[in-house]
């Protein structure tokens, strides 16, 4: 009896410090199993999987475990694995791209073993050692049957204009929870940078009492079901995906300035399977997987991101060009956002905000 009680107890302990991974998705070899590639990622596996699968078609010998997590958990897990110098992943891949550029800054990744493309832009890469896959704008998405055409706005002025509406939009408005949310915080922090609107935006979302989440679906879950009206800083490729699906989900290209991230990848120091997480990343740049990413998945290009989005939106009537894109550059410069005393001072403004709104 005392030995089985040793025993359950050990079993405990190994199970309570052993990470919990509830999204691992498991993709079996094609053919005789040779070896394992592990991908720690925050994208929603629908949008992923076709690259997987034809990785796996140049690849038949490699199983592929894809570890799904919020950004921040993703994160935490990889920057505790660095610290250790244990395994978490081979290829860690995220839109939250200041973490992103930390890890790596931290020496938690090592350099390509091949080549980038010769168009890939200055912006998507850094130090060969991170790179950007994909072309994402932070878009607004609105409910087309709760929203007058006339009243759609086409830039922040405009949704600033309408948002004075309160008791038309109180509690109908949604947009990252920037607390929760790397990506949230980032689409945030950028536009207090460059909007001469973020003060007056962020007052208003907080008298509208909008509603906080942590994930760009969760938003346009709620405009698809008339929840809410407007969703803000919502991921275009996840907006896109669903509007092909749903007519119902409207979608603007702010034309003062629409931001764009690059989910960035990089070769972890400690991985296991260094030749699988190169070829994996090699593939999503190549044409072949930037077909892939701008098919249904709506990921699109860091190669031609911006031009295939301005010619989507001037089909659907939008007025945005590709120069309103502004997309946000790998660089040191993302890590002033994760300094502690300026994030604490961002997220003490962010939440006075929305209390204000509360005690209106």
């Amino acid at each position: 009896m005392n030995r089985l009680i040793f025993l359950a107890g050990v079993f405990l302990s190994l199970s309570l410090a052993a990470p919990s991974f509830a999204e691992d998705t498991v993709f079996p070899a094609r053919g005789s199993k040779a070896e394992t590639l592990v991908i720690g990622s925050v994208t929603d596996i629908d949008f992923i999987e076709g690259l997987i699968k034809a990785f796996q078609t140049a690849n038949p010998s490699t199983e592929v475990v894809y570890r799904q997590m919020t950004s921040l958990d993703l994160y935490a897990a990889a920057a505790e694995a660095c610290t250790k110098g244990t395994f978490f992943a081979d290829t860690v891949i995220s839109s939250a791209i200041p973490e992103q550029v930390r890890l790596v800054n931290d020496g938690c990744s090592e350099p390509f073993r091949f080549s980038l493309p010769a168009d890939l832009p200055d912006w998507a890469s850094w130090r060969n050692e991170l790179v950007g896959l994909t072309f994402e704008p932070a878009v607004i998405v609105y409910d087309r049957q709760g929203l007058n055409p006339a009243d759609v706005p086409r830039n922040r002025f405009e949704l600033v204009d309408l948002l004075r509406q309160t008791e038309r939009f109180r509690g109908r408005i949604g947009t990252y929870d920037i607390e929760d949310s790397g990506v949230g915080y980032i689409f945030a922090f950028e536009d207090a940078a460059q909007a001469s609107t973020w003060g007056r935006l962020l007052e208003s979302l907080g008298q509208n009492r909008a509603q906080l989440f942590c994930c760009s679906s969760d938003v346009i879950d709620g405009v698809a079901s008339g929840r809410l009206v407007l969703g803000y800083n919502v991921l275009g490729s996840y907006a896109l995906a669903r509007q092909a699906a749903d007519p119902r989900i409207g979608i603007i290209f702010p034309s003062d300035y629409t931001l764009a991230l690059s989910r960035a990848a990089y070769v972890s120091r400690d991985a296991h399977n260094v030749r699988a997480a190169n070829a994996l990343i090699a593939l999503a740049l190549s044409d072949t997987g930037q077909r892939i990413l701008s098919g249904d998945s709506k990921l699109y290009s860091s190669r031609n991101g911006p031009e295939m989005l301005a010619r989507a939106d001037a089909v659907s009537g939008g007025v945005t060009g590709a120069a309103a894109f502004r997309p946000i550059a790998l660089s040191p410069a993302l890590l002033v956002g994760l300094d502690q005393a300026k994030r604490k001072a961002f997220l003490d403004q962010w939440r006075k905000s929305f209390q204000a709104g509360k005690d209106d």
